[in-house]
């Protein structure tokens, strides 16, 4: 190492006079070191002061440029010389580098700024505002012929697509289509390994993912899957995967949804439905999905549900009820839900028999099932009187129901629960239904359901709660007694934070309690008269005509 002393004194000197034949045997010996000890070679370095004296070297009409770009590449690779090397202002000069026409000093330029900026997230976005972007993605299509070129340019995009402040830089080149004329020339597993790595952080972005689609990555993906789909090969099953989820993530984009969805004629959307009955558990997972993600339109749902598409999702279900796969009917109940959406296919969607299919999914222990199961049903019974009162009346459905509004680990599936129970009794308007979820317990869930931090569903269980009162007033007048309704709607009319209607609804439901003798009594006991006086002055006309009425029917009763 006393040699290695020597060669930094002496690159002082040669890198102050620009002798390059001398400079270029001093920067041999160092790469040799750094090769035989990289750690204590750099720890010299760094003590020499010499780094300083580097940002001066890295000039583009130097032989020896290539050869400090890559000292800087591999000292970088030691996290303690990261900032050294900052601080050293090495990243300007490496950055005009990149504008170079040697291949050799782009590969070690680009090796040198990877490694100073990895894992730095203000050194990437530095490097993004000093306008790297544009210059890879010009360098991958000048050098595609050049492997070790490419590679660079991919890491580099990898790390650099991770940022948010990327996405909109990456789509204003035409990255897309480099992507996509790369990938196709990939015959290596590994190589198209390295281009998903990339794609799949870009296609995040909505901008990003339509150009991907008129690329042609589409094409490119549905090839791979039929290549890969029946082969048992590790490395073939997790390539089916990756091609398939992004494919799904293609489709997450609106514009890229339409441009792929072709009116339900397309080739691509073909392709995806013929994945639901396949025996792969990824396609169908994957078609699924897809079908999910079309279904974001009421036109689109509307074409798929005419066209079949109902039951090929029914079958799938079908096949994963004992043992199921759970992400599969995850993703198959997504699919139902949003092709419920549309009023026109409600009905359709009833008398196909999904509520039948869905209910045999009452029994999963997986929170993201019954989630999505709940969702489902919620969607296909509104305004669907008929189909509400026969669920309603379902004791085994509403004791699930009950059971799952106190599931307190899980917000969404309590949250739903709630909603479907509200649901049953506002779209069937049934006696029969409101006794079904009074024997089962659920009056005390719908009374807390009027305390909702969320609005929408603070009315939707106070609208529930005055069909209660007005339809079966007498079965139901214990449990509101026991769950203090009336101390509850005394404290959303005295709220001044509380919401126009629901100052409305629960006026309309103090009225319909008035039909009881021991409500009643808590009404007057409360003082009711002098929060509803009140909002006779309310902005909301609505609110003060319903105050102005309670009032009168307060004080007749009084």
């Amino acid at each position: 190492m006393d040699n290695l002393s020597d060669t930094l004194k002496k690159l002082k000197i040669t890198a102050v006079d620009r002798t390059d034949d001398s400079l270029e045997g001093c920067l041999d010996c160092l790469l040799q070191a750094l090769a035989q000890n990289n750690m204590e070679t750099s720890e010299k370095i760094q003590g020499s002061g010499i780094l300083q004296l580097f940002a001066s070297l890295l000039v583009p009409q130097s032989s020896c440029t290539a050869k400090v770009a890559n000292i800087i590449a591999e000292i970088a690779k030691n996290e303690f010389m990261r900032i050294p090397c900052v601080d050293a202002g090495l990243i300007s000069p490496l950055v005009q580098l990149l504008n170079s026409k040697d291949q050799e000093v782009l590969l070690q330029t680009g090796r040198a700024l990877g490694n100073i900026c990895y894992d730095s997230h203000s050194l990437q976005a530095q490097l993004i505002n000093m306008g790297v972007i544009p210059t890879l993605v010009k360098l991958l299509g000048i050098h595609c012929q050049n492997a070790a070129l490419t590679e660079m340019c991919l890491v580099a995009f990898g790390n650099l697509a991770e940022l948010e402040s990327s996405k909109e830089q990456f789509a204003s080149t035409n990255i897309a289509e480099e992507l996509v004329k790369l990938f196709k020339k990939q015959i290596d597993h590994d190589k198209r390994e390295m281009v998903f790595e990339v794609l799949a952080p870009l296609a995040e972005n909505d901008a990003i993912k339509l150009q991907l689609v008129e690329a042609g990555l589409v094409e490119c993906l549905l090839e791979i899957v039929q290549q890969k789909v029946d082969s048992d090969k590790e490395e073939d099953i997790a390539e089916l995967k990756t091609a398939s989820d992004l494919m799904v993530l293609l489709l997450l984009g609106d514009e890229s949804m339409q441009k792929l969805f072709e009116g339900g004629k397309g080739n691509v959307f073909q392709r995806v439905l013929s994945w639901i009955p396949s025996n792969n558990h990824q396609l169908q997972l994957a078609g699924a999905l897809a079908i999910a993600n079309f279904a974001r339109n009421d036109g689109n749902c509307i074409h798929m549900v005419d066209n079949g598409i109902v039951e090929k999702l029914m079958d799938l279900l079908d096949r994963h009820v004992e043992d199921g796969n759970v992400t599969v009917q995850h993703a198959a109940l997504s699919a139902l839900r949003n092709l419920a959406i549309p009023v026109i296919n409600k009905a359709k969607m009833l008398s196909a028999g999904v509520t039948e299919a869905v209910l045999k999914f009452l029994k999963s222990e997986m929170p993201p099932v019954q989630f999505k199961l709940l969702g489902t049903l919620r969607m296909l019974i509104d305004a669907q009187a008929e189909a509400a009162e026969q669920l309603g009346k379902n004791v085994k459905l509403v004791e699930r129901l009950v059971e799952w509004c106190e599931a307190k680990d899980h917000a969404g599936v309590m949250g739903e629960s709630n909603r479907l129970l509200s649901a049953l009794i506002r779209h069937s308007k049934s006696k029969d239904v409101i006794k079904t979820i009074v024997q089962s317990g659920g009056i005390k869930h719908l009374v807390t359901m009027a305390t909702s931090e969320h609005v929408i569903m603070q009315n939707e269980a106070l609208v529930a709660l005055a069909l209660i009162a007005a339809l079966e007033l007498g079965t139901a007048e214990k449990d509101l007694e026991s769950a203090k309704l009336v101390q509850i709607l005394h404290t959303l009319l005295a709220d001044e934070r509380s919401a126009p209607e629901i100052k409305y609804n629960s006026m309309v439901l103090i009225c319909a309690l008035m039909g009881s003798e021991s409500l009643h009594k808590e009404v007057q006991d409360l003082a009711f008269l002098d929060v509803v006086s009140k909002l006779r002055s309310h902005e909301n006309k609505s609110v003060a005509q319903q105050a102005s009425l309670t009032e009168q029917r307060l004080a007749v009763e009084s």
